[in-house]
């Protein structure tokens, strides 16, 4: 029964929009690309460091600096991929042409 379970709730969760997002420490030399189907959860558990042995917990990447809607969880998941295939600068430029300053976007988003 549990893997028919898996599988409903993986149907259940598709059919909702996502976001992609980028995450930074406090002086932006670390870049962390990740997907989700709520940011304001999400941006809250890097910034809480509550996966203690993640990768944005060991860097300190807590600061969010640049995100993208999708209607589709699939149209997140694909943008993430094409994402993490890019080398820095195209992530510096997307994180520049939305956030110039790279400030910390969390309160924009927290109370979605």
């Amino acid at each position: 029964m549990t893997g028919c379970f898996n599988i409903v709730t993986n149907i259940i969760i598709m059919e909702y929009g996502g976001c992609v997002y980028i995450m930074t420490n406090f002086h932006n030399t670390v870049l962390y690309t990740g997907v989700t189907s709520n940011l304001p959860q999400r941006v809250f558990q890097h910034k809480t460091k509550e996966f203690k042995t993640s990768f944005t917990a060991r860097y300190n990447c807590d600061k969010l600096v640049w995100f993208e809607n999708f209607s589709r969880i699939e149209d997140a998941i694909a943008r993430e991929k094409q994402l993490k295939a890019v080398n820095r600068k195209r992530k510096e430029d997307l994180i520049h042409a939305m956030n110039p300053h790279w400030n910390d976007l969390w309160e924009e988003v927290k109370n979605w």
